[in-house]
């Protein structure tokens, strides 16, 4: 080989290395694919031209450059079914839309405490943005079973008549069935401010939105709201809206739970989240199987109960309010809620049509967990009151009426004597906190009263 041979060989390999280097320091160009809207009926869109996952999220872009995000909840033929988190106003047939990249997160931080937000975490309480530094997953997994710690502490709400006879562990997850008007919000507000956890977490989804106002301003008070982050997705926001205002309070509960605080999750209500669901399983060509619902409402309401509970670090407890309407507990929600809650805490409107509130039927509500968590003795006073209560109930139209003679049954003389001392056990201010060892005394003084010798009646 020539000394010039040489040289040409060399400078070869030279820019051979060169050009390498230069092109593994190149990014390659990723178009980013873009489809269009060709079909909308009702809330459900349809789009072609571009490909997503399922849970996944799209920007649509009207004429006009607003844009709006929707999430991608079934594909057919070729086609995507979106389901538009906010208002539509000005898109149009051919309306550009692009996948994003990034999925469902959540932005959380401790700077949250004391706000109010929206469902897709913006704030809506006037008081400027959140800077969060946190991001966990919108629809994270739920908690391994073989993880979950025991449940074996109880847990203060405050409310005399939860502590003595319904009493809640710290983890557990219990529902509050009441139709309307029967005291609802006003005993979350109470378990919200007297409930002894470290960080509160309030997700009011399909209210009005007056409701929202009043509930922050007045039934949770300066005092609540100081320590509790409100996710607020009222009643005319869209279903996927309200849905995500679910996910996102159950999200940011994982979040303090996941760093050791005890969190008090309220969900007010859960029936609203099985409704949205609801919508969004028809307008996709779900079909209805219970009362109009469709089967993706009853896989939702576990994948969402199941996220509460206590974990390795800490623990969510959690109360999910259910609506019962016209007194029915067997429609489809209710019973299905019954099927995977810890326990239910039933506000009957005919205690509440009697003057007594907190309104709780006591004889139709339990605490699946309560034997494993209170004394025997405590245990043994709480059945008692209980049948006491339920002999006076079911005999209460022949008393009323004066069909029942003093001294005929001892049980039920016994429940004639014990029915006021129950409805003053029971009754109970919104502003007043009754710890557990406070209303394990009343329970025990009650019925020290209770066991006391009947006067003799003459007959």
């Amino acid at each position: 080989m020539t000394a010039l041979e040489q040289v040409i060989e060399a400078r070869s390999g030279r820019l051979g290395a060169r050009l390498s280097r230069l092109a593994s320091s190149i990014e390659p160009l990723v178009l980013q694919e873009e489809g269009s809207l060709v079909r909308m009926v009702g809330i459900k869109l349809e789009a072609v031209g571009c490909q997503a996952p399922i849970g996944s999220r799209c920007r649509i872009i009207t004429d006009e450059g607003a844009t709006i995000e929707a999430e991608v909840v079934g594909f057919s033929d070729g086609s995507l079914f979106l389901m538009p988190e906010g208002n539509l106003r000005g898109v149009k047939l051919g309306a550009r839309v692009v996948p994003l990249q990034t999925g469902g997160v959540v932005a959380v931080d401790e700077l949250m405490l004391g706000r109010v937000v929206d469902g897709a975490g913006n704030p809506i309480d006037g008081r400027g943005p959140i800077g969060a530094l946190h991001h966990v997953p919108l629809k994270g997994d739920s908690i391994n079973p073989l993880d979950r710690r025991p449940i074996t502490e109880p847990l203060d709400v405050g409310v005399r008549a939860i502590n003595a006879l319904l009493t809640l562990g710290k983890g557990q997850r219990v529902g509050l069935f009441a139709g309307s008007g029967v005291g609802k919000s006003t005993l979350l507000g109470m378990m919200t401010r007297h409930t002894e956890a470290d960080v509160i977490v309030v997700a009011l989804v399909g209210e009005r939105g007056r409701e929202v106002r009043e509930f922050v301003d007045d039934i949770l008070g300066a005092d609540g709201l100081a320590r509790a982050i409100v996710v607020a997705t009222p009643a005319d926001d869209s279903p996927l809206m309200r849905i995500h205002g679910a996910w996102r309070a159950t999200a940011i509960a994982e979040f303090f739970s996941n760093r050791g605080k005890r969190v008090l999750l309220l969900m007010d209500s859960l029936t609203r989240v099985a409704q949205a669901q609801r919508e969004i399983g028809l307008a996709v060509g779900e079909p209805p199987v219970s009362k109009g619902y469709p089967p993706s409402v009853f896989s939702e309401l576990p994948a969402l109960v199941e996220r509460a509970g206590n974990s390795v670090n800490g623990s969510i407890t959690a109360v999910y309010t259910v609506l019962v309407e016209g007194g029915d507990f067997d429609d489809p929600v209710s019973d299905a809620s019954r099927a995977i809650l810890d326990g239910h805490i039933v506000l009957s409107r005919e205690v509440a049509d009697s003057g007594l509130f907190p309104a709780i039927d006591i004889d139709s509500s339990v605490s699946r967990l309560m034997t494993s968590i209170v004394d025997e003795e405590q245990l043994g006073s709480a059945r008692e009151l209980k049948a006491l209560y339920a002999t006076y109930q079911q005999n209460r139209d022949l008393i009323n009426i004066g069909a029942y003679q003093p001294g005929t049954d001892d049980s039920i003389d016994r429940a004639i004597a014990a029915a006021p001392r129950i409805r003053e056990f029971i009754a109970q201010h919104e502003n007043r906190k009754v710890d557990t060892a406070e209303s394990c005394a009343a329970l025990a003084t009650l019925f020290e009263m209770q066991r006391a010798p009947l006067p003799v009646t003459d007959q």
